[in-house]
């Protein structure tokens, strides 16, 4: 009779290892899978405690699918997957898992899954994250108006709204003035 163990090292700050370890006691088979999972640790890019992008992953009998999701969601998974990315430091993300309930192969396609992960050029983050301040103040900052100096009297702003041109319309050909009286 033997014993196989699986074990997730992660240091919660984008770094995360899976392991297996098979021997004749618990303790000498959890031993090796940490030793493994040190050994074989990835590391995840994170953009502010989520991941930078939707990732599809098959691997094997496993269908795995992670999406990025917003401050305060969470970790939406479960299984192997839950335990995965809390070690791995992400905060907040939505994972779906169909096919097998197998925990090692639902463990290897997350680990897989988390590989495939591209990081964000900073230079090109910094740029969104400037832009889209630039959109918030623009559109909570109040317009402002100019004014001419000529508009400020005594220290007041007066505002004289433009006096619209009284249409001169010439007299019809067959009025004749008032004074004149008809015959």
């Amino acid at each position: 009779m033997r014993f196989r163990a699986v074990v997730v090292v992660g240091n919660r700050k984008g770094k995360v290892g899976l392991g297996t370890g098979k021997a004749n006691e618990v303790q000498a088979a959890v031993q090796k899978a940490v030793k493994a999972a040190r050994r074989n640790m990835i590391r995840v890019p994170l953009i502010k405690g989520t991941i930078p992008h939707d990732v599809d992953v098959k691997f094997k009998a496993a269908k795995l699918r992670f999406m990025p999701a917003s401050e305060g969601t969470g970790i939406i998974a479960g299984g192997a997957l839950r335990v995965i990315l809390d070690h791995a430091g992400v905060q907040n993300v939505l994972a779906k898992r169909f096919g097998t309930g197998n925990k090692l192969v639902n463990a290897q396609a997350t680990i897989l899954g988390l590989k495939l992960l591209k990081p964000v050029d900073p230079a090109r983050l910094a740029a969104a994250e400037a832009q889209e301040k630039a959109a918030q103040v623009d559109a909570s900052t109040p317009k402002v108006k100019e004014v001419a100096k000529d508009q400020i009297v005594g220290g007041n702003l007066v505002v004289n709204k433009p006096k619209a041109p009284k249409p001169t319309t010439p007299p019809a050909p067959d009025a004749k003035p008032e004074g004149e009286k008809k015959e």
